[in-house]
């Protein structure tokens, strides 16, 4: 290791749904650390965590990066090695700064956070606290709801209470009475879209509350909110600032994951057209919701924007946004006047503090 160079360990992959857009986002964060001055202060390891939870140094990891999907069994290059994290890959030592860019769970649940914590070692992103509230969306919620944000109505319910038939009749009854359709259900713990259904009647909300089990035990619907989507982003710990508003239009039904990251399925307006008073708004609230919850450093906040009722509703936040070249995060902070390598730098120096 170059001893005038700082030493980042890009850990990406993951066992998780979100596992390719976790390698498109390590590619985006790689070449800004090789741009610029950015090629001058920093030395890369470069760390792959595969499906099923196994982590492999440089040489694996860069061939899923070269690949830009996650690896098979066969192309490893040992197979049917116990599930999970077992050991650390040699080059993990010489680490002195730690970029998780893991989304989804086991990511950016406070999972990482926490192992980060016991090797002592800085890492990007929010502590374990804030990643686990931030990642649960129930658990979300509640701390919005305490620090007296304003969210759209919701219930939840528990993987035990769906796959009881009584109970099941009786919470869609309570649903569609409280509700009516089109309704969320949503997976508490998982981002991009992934296990989420808009159901428009009573056949897919069932559908629907049954597909959430298979990917979480802990389980959020949401009445529709009709609005335009905004989202706007935080950078920095000690001294947090925001960014412009962005807002996302699309042409499918939702924002579900194939819009997410399909080309020409969606385009962004940032800053979006807006009225000062609400962009205003929205960048007390995003930093308001980093507080609620214990997040920091990076960050991209969600909101619905009704324009009849002049009202604003947080939807998520989400402590370890997309980094693809399709992702609202860094686009945020490029029209706001900090550029892809500069956002880079700035996340490595607040890692330091």
């Amino acid at each position: 290791m170059s001893s005038s160079k700082t030493c980042i360990g890009i850990l990406f992959g993951g066992a998780s749904s979100e596992h390719n857009v976790s390698i498109k986002s390590a590619q985006t964060v790689i070449s800004a650390l090789k741009s610029g001055i950015n090629s001058t202060l920093y030395e890369i390891n470069y760390f792959y965590i595969d499906r099923k939870g196994r982590w492999w140094p440089s040489e694996v990891a860069l061939q899923a990066l070269k690949k830009g999907l996650g690896l098979e069994e066969e192309e490893l290059p040992a197979q049917n090695l116990p599930n999970g994290f077992r050991y650390f890959p040699k080059t993990a030592q010489d680490i002195q700064i730690w970029f998780p860019i893991l989304h989804g769970p086991n990511g950016e649940d406070g999972s990482i956070q926490g192992f980060f914590k016991l090797i002592r070692k800085p890492f990007v992103g929010s502590g374990i606290l804030g990643s686990a509230i931030g990642m649960d969306k129930i658990a979300m919620k509640a701390a919005f709801n305490a620090a007296g944000l304003p969210q759209g109505p919701y219930e939840t319910a528990r993987i035990d209470q769906i796959t009881n038939p009584a109970y099941r009749t009786l919470l869609i009854n309570k649903l569609e009475e409280r509700f009516g359709y089109p309704c969320f259900i949503k997976p508490a713990n998982l981002g991009s879209s992934v296990g989420i259904t808009k159901a428009y009647n009573c056949k897919e909300l069932e559908d629907g509350l049954k597909l959430a089990c298979s990917f979480d035990e802990r389980i959020v619907i949401e009445k529709h909110i009709k609005g335009r989507e905004l989202e706007c982003a935080v950078l920095g710990k000690k001294k947090m600032k925001t960014s412009v508003v962005g807002e996302i239009k699309h042409t499918s039904d939702w924002y579900d994951y194939n819009t997410k990251y399909s080309p020409d399925q969606s385009r962004t307006l940032i800053p979006a057209s807006l009225p000062k008073k609400i962009s205003d708004e929205i960048q007390k609230l995003t930093l308001k919701a980093c507080e609620a919850v214990a997040a920091h450093s990076i960050a991209r906040v969600d909101f619905f924007y009704d324009e009849h009722e002049n009202k604003v509703l947080i939807n998520e936040i989400n402590t370890l946004p997309g980094f693809t070249n399709q992702s609202m995060y860094p686009m945020l902070w490029s029209a706001s006047g900090i550029n892809i390598e500069q956002l880079v730098f700035q996340l490595l120096e607040t890692a330091k503090e």
